[in-house]
């Protein structure tokens, strides 16, 4: 348990500090949503057709925010956060 609440704090750590690159955002923030969906099956407090809607809406986020970034990348050459002021 101490495991997943240090991971926990690690995902966030990376999540605030990643500011640059809209990839390693996506990616951090997939890592939360993984460790909480681990963290509400190790204490039962998930039934089985629940996981199955969070992970299938884990997925379709996941897919929208890699279409961001294709669609990003497409666009402005870059997938730098700074490009999105322009």
């Amino acid at each position: 348990m101490m495991m997943i609440y240090l991971s926990l704090s690690l995902g966030l750590l990376i999540f605030s500090s990643s500011n640059k690159h809209l990839l390693v955002t996506l990616l951090s923030f997939e890592f939360l949503i993984l460790l909480l969906f681990s963290l509400l099956v190790y204490s039962n407090y998930m039934s089985m057709i629940n996981a199955f809607i969070f992970l299938s809406v884990t997925v379709c986020e996941g897919a929208l925010g890699l279409s961001v970034l294709v669609s990003l990348v497409r666009s402005s050459g870059s997938d730098q956060v700074q490009f999105l002021n322009e």
